[in-house]
């Protein structure tokens, strides 16, 4: 029953993708800007993180 409702959800988010893109592209294309910039910005913070603890965390 719960690999159904997964499936629903998929097929759901899929359609209101599909819709959201259709009906105004230049707002998909804002929501993937914004996606990969949080993106770039978690991976930055990552690296940061990462070169402090390979400096000896000090």
């Amino acid at each position: 029953m719960a690999v159904q409702g997964k499936k629903i959800a998929l097929y759901v988010i899929v359609v209101f993708v599909l819709y959201v893109v259709i009906t105004d592209p230049a707002k998909a294309a804002d929501y993937v800007q914004i996606g990969f910039e949080g993106i770039s910005s978690a991976a930055k913070a990552v690296g940061h993180f990462m070169t402090w603890v390979a400096d000896g965390a000090h």
